[in-house]
């Protein structure tokens, strides 16, 4: 699978034109994380900055997997890598060596899928992609089963309430009322919830 998973990693410029010893050290980092995904096997389409721009960059190179490889402008980072994730949701894996972790209940609310601290040997990149995918996957799942049952709550209550209006102004039974919204939608072959959504329309702009 790793052969045909697009990933693109946002992390900062590279060209390092001081001496700073704490930006040395994460542009050494970023290269370790960039080898080891190519020695893992993984397809790194781009390596991108956590700028404005970043939501039409990622819009046009479709990534399965966001790897955030940043250290004390890690929120910055987050932050654009969120926004430019939200129409799209993708799992999001945060690299840092910042032993500060008051950030990760903010990344994962946020969205990140896994935030992982001082753990960046090659050996350890593709267990940690696996875990995040299968559980960016689960959750996706959940959101989907919950969107689906809140859908299925809403269309029920229309449905009901076109009953109640049927039984109400036309004298009919609950079982009449619901077979009379249920030849319709058979006849014009819409669905029951559509039905009875298109009744309460007419009843609301005639009241």
């Amino acid at each position: 699978m790793s052969e045909s998973l697009r990933i693109v990693v946002v992390a900062p410029d590279l060209d390092i034109a001081d001496e700073d010893p704490q930006a040395l050290q994460q542009a050494e980092r970023s290269r370790a994380l960039r080898i080891g995904l190519l020695e893992n096997g993984y397809n790194l389409v781009a390596v991108l900055p956590a700028d404005p721009f970043l939501t039409e960059r990622l819009a046009q190179l479709h990534p399965d997997l966001v790897i955030v490889d940043a250290e004390s402008e890690a929120r910055d980072a987050l932050e654009h890598v969120v926004m430019a994730t939200r129409e799209a949701p993708r799992p999001i894996v945060l690299f840092t060596n910042d032993s500060d972790t008051s950030q990760v209940r903010h990344a994962v609310a946020a969205g990140v899928t896994a935030y992982i601290v001082a753990g960046l040997e090659a050996a350890r990149i593709r267990p940690i992609l696996d875990v995040a995918l299968a559980r960016f996957e689960h959750e996706q799942a959940l959101r989907a089963e919950l969107d689906s049952a809140r859908t299925e709550l809403r269309e029920r209550k229309t449905i009901e309430r076109a009953k109640g209006l049927l039984m109400q102004r036309q004298g009919l039974s609950e079982p009449e009322a619901y077979a009379r919204l249920r030849k319709t939608a058979m006849d014009k072959g819409l669905r029951l919830h559509e039905v009875a959504q298109r009744m309460l329309d007419v009843i609301d702009l005639l009241a």
